[in-house]
């Protein structure tokens, strides 16, 4: 099955249950599109943050603009 021409772009701001962020990637996934999103980070929490914990992988149907 070919996916549609994708829904958002690299670098677009976007939003979805549970946060807001910024698309960094895309790629098709079962007729559709599979994004990962990097969330827009917070104030620091005081155990500190590790690496990658703010980029999830979404796909097109739960974002929104």
């Amino acid at each position: 099955m070919k996916a549609l021409k994708p829904r958002f772009n690299r670098e677009q701001r976007v939003n979805f249950l549970g946060g807001c962020g910024t698309i960094k990637t895309y790629q098709p996934e079962s007729g559709t599109w599979l994004y990962l999103i990097e969330m827009e980070m917070g104030p620091e929490p005081d155990v500190g943050r590790i690496g990658n914990e703010t980029r999830i992988f979404l796909p097109e149907a739960d974002i929104n603009y």
